[in-house]
């Protein structure tokens, strides 16, 4: 239990970090240069399918990204990548939408990540939810919430 809590605030920690700080208003892109991609507008919990991001100047690779949190109850549910956030959620829990990436995240990588917070298991101990990634409709990150209990991340790059 205490291994799972302090693993909890290590990646909240480290999420809040990666993610920074930053504000809803979109810069104006650099002479010559391109505009980093904005947030999708999210679809949750047992809503339609994943939203549009605004196309940046470039055309940069689009990729559908879809995070899943699964169990049954409410925990806490941490997300960076299309939006971020750290809110209380009823599961099972979906957020959808569009990563546009720049030049440089093709090469370097555009990270994606979901880690969900604890619910009883079938055996009545508490375990991290399991939780799924999937771009493009294909799974690349997944997570039982027993035998990983790090959440899900994956690296979106091309």
């Amino acid at each position: 239990m205490r291994r799972t809590i302090t693993a909890m605030t290590l990646c909240a920690a480290a999420t809040l970090l990666l993610t920074g700080c930053g504000s809803a208003d979109p810069k104006p892109a650099p002479e010559g240069g391109k505009q980093q991609p904005q947030p999708a507008a999210s679809q949750q919990q047992n809503q339609g399918g994943p939203s549009s991001a605004p196309a940046g100047s470039g055309g940069g690779a689009k990729h559908e990204v879809t995070l899943e949190v699964g169990g049954t109850g409410k925990t806490a549910v941490m997300y960076s990548g299309i939006g971020s956030g750290f809110e209380p959620q009823t599961l099972p829990w979906t957020k959808s939408g569009t990563a546009e990436l720049t030049a440089a995240e093709q090469k370097v990588g555009y990270l994606v990540s979901v880690v969900p917070g604890t619910i009883t298991g079938a055996d009545g101990k508490l375990q991290q939810a399991p939780c799924t990634i999937k771009v493009d409709g294909k799974v690349v990150a997944e997570s039982d919430g027993v035998t990983n209990a790090k959440g899900c991340s994956y690296k979106i790059k091309h």
